[in-house]
């Protein structure tokens, strides 16, 4: 079999590459000096570095933590006097209602879960603000990678609560044919990427794809600009994912917002037990990105957020930015958690009681006349009847055809994949009372087709 090199793919004999990608593919070598009795030091990778006769560990202790930025406090009062709401009263309780859909889809989930309905879920009750508005900030066209409790950044783009349903349940209708975990949602439409578990991994991915964002309009500069979401919480930040992320991000100019929830727990890690720096936003600028620390139980202070760091990044063709929203996890890390086991129920319920983002921002809506205790009755109430219908529809569909496990890698089955599938089959005749085939689409007769 011929071998490919590598550098066969990127550049063929006689081609040339576009004039726009040009110096993409150069590299030249820096072309410092260090100038005699100068008093900065310049050299590659400290290029304005002053020289100094003092002897001196630098200590984290000696510089202030990174502010954190909020619109409106606790009490739903506008405290920061530049802020001017973007939206209409209508696109406000469209945000307002996604977020309540949210929280109450994970209340009606948990419990199914409990019940032996579902096999798996993950709630993200005390974070919907995050998801949704730094999805309301960004456009249909930009590229998303979720981790796994952005529900809100599917919901804010149109994904239905049938959607949700068929995946969660697996069945017939749902898009990766029941081959991934519950919760793992993904939508080519929305463009959203399917949610895999491993921690981290869709940071470098995100990266990535900033990058041939870029060169796609170096190629078309008639192509609109678009951006490249990550999410992650703290947890992953711990993983070498995220730092080669963030450095290819840095190094390459990649037009990417890495929107870091840092809700205090990684699982059952406190973030004291996880690291000693300043949060995950210190970070950020460590790697030369522009970065800002936001109240992220703060709606408002999260959507501008969101809304600048799409304009920063793409900035002079393009760069990332760095977003840590600070939210409480309010909920147990997931159906397979008691996170009661490491850290007090009144730690939780303070947090509950004292700022929850969608009880902040139902307080500013109320300041401004455009709610109320009828509106939210009737909303909440609207919202648990479509939940659990489209429920009641999913949890009625069968799964998908057997046949469908050993499909859609390969053009046309290996084989190898065949003679697995004769091997299920020749299983399944075997011991036909272990298995109920009535649940599966096109029943046992699928494998044989």
């Amino acid at each position: 079999m011929k071998r490919i090199r590598p550098s066969s793919l990127l550049r063929r004999p006689g081609r040339v590459s576009p004039p726009s990608l040009q110096h993409v593919h150069r590299r030249t070598a820096a072309s410092l000096s260090q100038r005699p009795d100068s008093t900065h030091l310049k050299f590659p990778g400290a290029l304005t570095s002053p020289f100094s006769n003092t002897m001196k560990y630098e200590v984290p202790s000696n510089y202030p933590a990174l502010p954190t930025y909020r619109a409106i406090d606790q009490h739903g009062v506008v405290v920061d006097p530049n802020f001017e709401p973007d939206m209409t009263e209508e696109e406000v309780i469209k945000h307002y209602k996604d977020m309540l859909t949210v929280s109450i889809m994970d209340l009606i989930m948990f419990d199914a879960q409990r019940q032996g309905r579902l096999s798996f879920y993950m709630v993200s009750a005390g974070e919907e603000a995050v998801s949704v508005a730094t999805a309301s900030a960004l456009t249909k066209d930009d590229v998303v990678f979720c981790q796994y409790r952005e529900q809100g950044v599917f919901k804010q783009r149109g994904f239905e609560l049938s959607d949700f349903m068929n995946q969660l349940f697996a069945n017939v209708k749902d898009p990766g044919k029941g081959r991934n975990m519950p919760v793992h949602y993904g939508s080519r439409e929305l463009n959203i990427h399917t949610i895999s578990s491993p921690l981290a991994t869709q940071l470098p991915q995100a990266s990535g794809a900033a990058y041939a964002l870029k060169i796609q309009r170096m190629q078309n500069p008639e192509m609109p600009p678009r951006v490249v979401a990550a999410y992650f919480g703290e947890g992953a930040a711990s993983e070498g994912d995220f730092h080669a992320a963030l450095n290819i991000a840095a190094t390459r100019s990649c037009p990417v917002i890495f929107i870091c929830r840092n809700n205090g727990y990684a699982i059952s890690t406190p973030s004291l037990e996880q690291y000693r720096g300043d949060g995950i936003a210190s970070r950020g600028l460590g790697y030369g990105i522009e970065t800002i620390r936001v109240d992220g139980n703060d709606f408002w202070a999260v959507r501008e957020a969101t809304k600048k760091a799409r304009e920063l990044a793409l900035q002079d063709g393009g760069k990332p930015v760095l977003i840590e929203a600070m939210t409480y996890r309010v909920s147990h890390h997931s159906t397979s958690d008691d996170s009661f086991a490491y850290r007090a129920r009144v730690e939780v319920e303070d947090w509950k009681r004292r700022d929850n983002p969608i009880a902040r921002l139902r307080k500013w809506m109320e300041s401004k006349g455009i709610w109320d205790e009828q509106k939210e009755k009737e909303a909440r109430d609207s919202i648990r009847r479509d939940v659990l219908k489209a429920f009641a529809e999913a949890e009625k569909l069968k799964k998908p055809a057997i046949k469908n496990m050993f499909e859609d890698v390969y053009e046309e089955l290996t084989p190898d994949l065949k003679a697995q599938m004769r091997e299920l089959s020749e299983h399944l005749d075997r011991y036909p009372e272990e298995y109920d085939f009535g649940e599966f689409e096109g029943g046992k007769a699928s494998l044989e087709q």
